[in-house]
């Protein structure tokens, strides 16, 4: 256990380049599995996430070879179709081995996937998926297990628009035999990155950046290299950390498209940032404001699929309204447990009111104070990091390896900007 000790009151300033993304490299280990040759990997953060999918794949027989953010996998192997259970506790894409490994095991069995304590969150869509494509339940206790002699195209239709459920199914449906179509599909730029690699690998996968993708599968996958995009999530809570303290910022290793519906919840508050082909500026000295609906109207910013705004961004979007001049209704549709972060941001002296489980309403601008708090998970404690850079006096967020696990070198990268924070 480790604690994030920050002093508040500096602005955060200067220029970042921005690390891997966490939601695409996770897959794209599992992926690995889908091959005996070599898949090497660029631009892979170092953060704890990265090193459970790693711990769980060297387990299965994969060997792991990294030097600096370079990541070679090669699964000429598999030791066994079983994905431990410990491990699997660790991390949510844990699940995201089976359907490798019904391609190489014909069996499989897991375990219920950890990750972040956000509410429910549904494994029905993977089962469904890798059923529809031929995999029988053998077992609906935990561990889960499944066999497949072999995978079969299909079209389906999720009930969901889950990220990792489409994850899943596409790698599984590239190695299955014939047609499969997912309807109803994710198309965040995590999913469409891991596509790009499965690509590479061999895949026909089209339609990516829509709800409905084609794979057509084929009978073997071979090796490949990649760099993985940056992290727009991480991009995005630097971008509210910088806005909420009045700092001037550019970011580096950026995609324009993946920042669209960003930029627009963005100029809601009156932080304005401009989008260049590989970086962006957030403009330093904007008095944060809140503009009203059309009317008059109390504005409400609401998470969705792909390209709504990510969900991931809503508890560092709540901590900069806190600084910002008006009112906000926040609704966060997909997460039954996101808004219980709140309750810390009212102890610091934020004015809001929490509605229910999924809506908050925030009035500002606020003046925080420091105080000890612990991280529930990767986002809520990115938002209390955010809150305690705002706050007047020192803060201690208890359990920071929580925000380690999707944020690479957090506190230097702060440090680096003219934040006042350290590991203890």
């Amino acid at each position: 256990m480790s604690d994030f000790i920050i002093e508040g009151g500096y602005p955060i300033s200067g220029e970042i380049r921005l690390s891997g993304s966490k939601n695409a490299v996770l897959p794209m280990i599992a992926a690995s599995l889908l091959t005996e040759d070599d898949i090497v990997l660029h631009n892979v953060p170092d953060i704890i996430d990265v090193a459970a999918m790693l711990k769980i794949a060297e387990t299965l027989g994969v060997k792991c070879e990294r030097s600096g953010t370079s990541l070679k996998l090669r699964a000429g192997s598999i030791s066994s179709g079983n994905v431990p259970q410990a491990l699997s506790n660790q991390i949510r894409t844990s699940l995201l081995f089976a359907g490798p490994l019904l391609h190489r095991c014909r069996e499989v069995s897991f375990w219920p996937p950890g990750g972040d304590d956000i509410g429910r969150r549904r494994i029905d869509a993977h089962l469904y998926g890798l059923k529809c494509l031929g995999a029988k339940l053998l077992s609906e206790e935990p561990p889960f297990a499944l066999s497949a002699p072999q995978l079969k195209g299909r079209d389906l239709f999720f009930d969901e628009a889950s990220v990792t459920a489409t994850e899943h199914i596409m790698m599984a449906a590239a190695v299955a035999k014939g047609r499969t179509v997912i309807r109803n599909a994710a198309s965040e730029p995590h999913v469409q990155d891991l596509a790009e690699l499965l690509r590479k690998m061999g895949a026909k996968i089209t339609g990516t950046d829509s709800n409905t993708i084609t794979v057509e599968g084929v009978e073997k996958l071979h090796g490949a290299e990649h760099t993985v995009i940056g992290d727009h999530v991480e991009a995005g809570s630097f971008l509210a950390m910088s806005a909420a303290t009045g700092g001037d910022l550019t970011i580096h290793g950026t995609i324009p498209r993946h920042y669209w519906m960003m930029r627009r919840v963005f100029e809601r508050f009156g932080a304005k940032f401009a989008l260049f082909s590989d970086r962006i500026h957030l403009h330093g000295g904007q008095r944060l404001s809140v503009k009203p609906d059309f009317g008059n109207a109390i504005p409400v910013v609401s998470d969705g699929p792909w390209p709504q705004y990510p969900t991931d961004m809503m508890s560092c979007t709540i901590v900069m309204a806190t600084q910002a001049r008006g009112t906000t209704l926040f609704f966060e549709k997909m997460f039954e447990s996101r808004m219980y972060f709140v309750d810390r941001l009212i102890m610091m002296g934020a004015n809001a009111i929490v509605c229910d489980p999924h809506r908050v309403v925030i009035t500002g601008p606020a003046k925080l104070r420091g105080l000890e708090m612990s991280s529930p998970d990767i986002r809520a404690g990115m938002a209390m990091l955010i809150a305690a850079l705002c706050a007047k006096g020192s803060s201690t967020i208890h359990r920071a390896e929580v925000i380690s696990r999707g944020y690479e070198n957090i506190d230097q990268k702060i440090v680096s900007l003219g934040g006042k924070i350290k590991r203890a």
